[in-house]
């Protein structure tokens, strides 16, 4: 366990996506995950709920922000589409319903999606969108003063985060290590993880601990087995992979030091895709079960069988 560092981009952009605060409490949200500085980008601007008091969506408008290049945006059946040409770097795109029969109930999810090229440097990117219903309408346009934490805000904006070559767009969320007592070896991490373009997590690395691996513990007959994922483990492409006590986990040997409830766990997660590309994540795990998690998880010298 160390001491905090001075923050750069690249660690602010893991712990944002880490605390996941980049759509919890949003209408209209984009998926989870980041981008890589001037990559193409799919924008799937995600609805699931009308205006307050109204009962169906029937139009959406989202400004392009400055950086963000457009390469074209994709029809909806029964809507009309209004986008600036190809190319363009401002202005908006807009959907809207062709007829009441065609909007999007509230009780019903929606996807709109456009396509652009993202910034050539790293950094926040925040789409301001306007969604139109059959009664008012609402501005998620709100944007931090300073940093990307959008607590406290009502109508924020959509957020994507932009990473550097090199910096793995995988979004982290729930992460947290088990508290340990001195003289223990060894404690789990947990955490879930989405690939928005689909990856694997081959390896990680901590200062805290002499050895780190990605672990699946499942039962073989009447016997809890544990093992390590040597090929590493899977991300697909836009699902969520929970890291969890009794199922996939980090598994923590040859500790440093006790696991003290309150500090923080410096972790590197390594990722690989199926062209080979190799990237990284900083993390700062939190020390102790958030409010809600499961208690149990795997340590050192306990009931399971560590097989390999």
């Amino acid at each position: 366990m160390t001491k905090p560092s001075t923050p750069t981009f690249q660690t602010l952009a893991a712990c944002a996506l880490l605390a996941g605060a980049s759509a919890a409490g949003a209408h209209v949200s984009l998926p989870p995950g980041g981008a890589t500085v001037g990559s193409e980008y799919n924008a799937a601007f995600r609805v699931g709920h009308a205006c307050e008091g109204a009962k169906a969506t029937t139009g959406l408008a989202v400004r392009l922000p400055k950086g963000f290049v457009l390469t074209d945006a994709q029809a909806r059946k029964g809507w009309k589409l209004d986008a600036p040409k190809a190319g363009s770097a401002e202005g908006e795109v807009r959907w809207t319903a062709e007829t009441p029969q065609n909007a999007l109930p509230g009780s019903e999810r929606g996807e709109f999606v456009l396509r652009g090229k993202v910034p050539a440097a790293p950094g926040p990117l925040w789409f301001k969108v306007r969604q139109d219903c059959d009664v008012g309408s609402v501005d998620w346009a709100e944007v931090p003063a300073s940093g990307t934490a959008v607590a406290g805000l009502k109508t924020p904006a959509p957020r994507l985060d932009v990473v550097a070559q090199g910096v793995a767009t995988v979004d982290v969320r729930d992460a947290w290590v088990r508290q340990s007592v001195p003289g223990q070896s060894g404690t789990g991490a947990f955490m879930k993880l989405t690939a928005p373009t689909g990856t694997k997590l081959v390896g990680i690395s901590t200062p805290a601990a002499g050895v780190a691996e990605v672990h699946e513990m499942k039962m073989e007959g009447d016997t809890m087995r544990m093992r390590e994922l040597a090929g590493g483990l899977d991300l697909p492409a836009g699902k969520t992979v929970e890291l969890k006590p009794g199922g996939y986990h980090v598994m923590l040997m040859d500790l440093k030091g006790a696991m003290t409830k309150g500090a923080t766990v410096p972790m590197t997660l390594k990722f690989e895709d199926a062209k080979g590309a190799k990237t990284t994540l900083e993390l700062k795990l939190p020390v102790g079960a958030p409010e809600g998690a499961a208690a149990a998880a795997p340590a050192a010298g306990g009931a399971h069988q560590h097989k390999h």
